[in-house]
């Protein structure tokens, strides 16, 4: 049997039914990129790349406190499928929470886009032209960063962190601290890739930006739905014969 990728952390809700496993997913995607998108767009001005990297750390211990006990508090594309390589979660299910994470990110970025055209005059036409801090490339990289540069650090990082997550909800960790661990990682691997991709390592986070970040984001998306799924899934492989040798499933 599947295990929920927090299982030997936190007291997963085995009666929740998939519709509630969704909305938690929902939930808890909406949580993370208002948080993080919001920071970026309102407050790193002030607060700087540090404010953004804390803001996404922030969400996710939130959201996995308050929702994981229920769908496992993914959040994230990426996470799904690398829980379920690793055997950690049913391939049935990945694609109702995909599509969760990918409402649950849209509706953030969509209130910030209502808040910010209520703003001051010309905030909505300059975070559009800035790209509203979708993840890019090149020109779109806020530090300069190339393809290949950006590619590696999505691939490898979101390796990483998937990594951290299995380690940290494997049953024989310490028990309570996994959204702790998580929260704090993400914010370690943002503070690395903010000015080279302005770090997704989620794919959900990146579509939702990109809605609306203009053409530019949308043509480079690509990048950022296949990169850190193909670290994830590196990730979800590789555990097991790793760090684990019993078998899964």
């Amino acid at each position: 049997m599947d295990k929920p990728l927090a299982d030997s952390d936190v007291d997963v809700d085995t009666s929740a039914s998939l519709p509630q496993r969704v909305a938690a997913e929902i939930f808890g995607t909406f949580l993370l990129v208002g948080g993080v998108i919001g920071t970026a767009l309102f407050s790193s001005p002030n607060t700087g790349w540090l404010g953004v990297a804390l803001a996404v750390g922030l969400a996710v211990i939130a959201g996995a406190y308050a929702v994981g006990h229920i769908s496992g508090g993914h959040f994230n594309p990426a996470v799904t499928l690398g829980a379920a390589a690793s055997g950690r979660f049913a391939w049935r299910d990945v694609p109702f929470y995909v599509v969760a994470q990918i409402i649950g990110g849209a509706l953030a970025t969509t209130v910030l886009f209502l808040i910010a055209s209520n703003g001051p005059a010309g905030a909505l036409s300059d975070f559009i032209a800035g790209g509203f801090a979708s993840n890019g490339f090149g020109d779109h990289s806020p530090a300069g960063f190339g393809l290949v540069a950006v590619i590696i650090t999505e691939v490898v990082l979101t390796g990483v962190f998937l990594y951290v997550i299995l380690g940290v909800t494997d049953r024989r960790a310490a028990t309570g601290f996994a959204p702790l661990a998580i929260g704090l990682t993400l914010t370690l691997l943002h503070l690395v890739a903010i000015p080279v991709s302005n770090a997704s390592f989620n794919p959900a986070r990146s579509i939702a930006t990109a809605i609306y970040g203009g053409g530019d984001a949308l043509i480079q998306l690509w990048v950022f739905i296949v990169a850190p799924i193909v670290g994830a899934l590196i990730a979800g492989f590789t555990y097991n014969a790793l760090f684990d040798s019993k078998k899964r499933g």
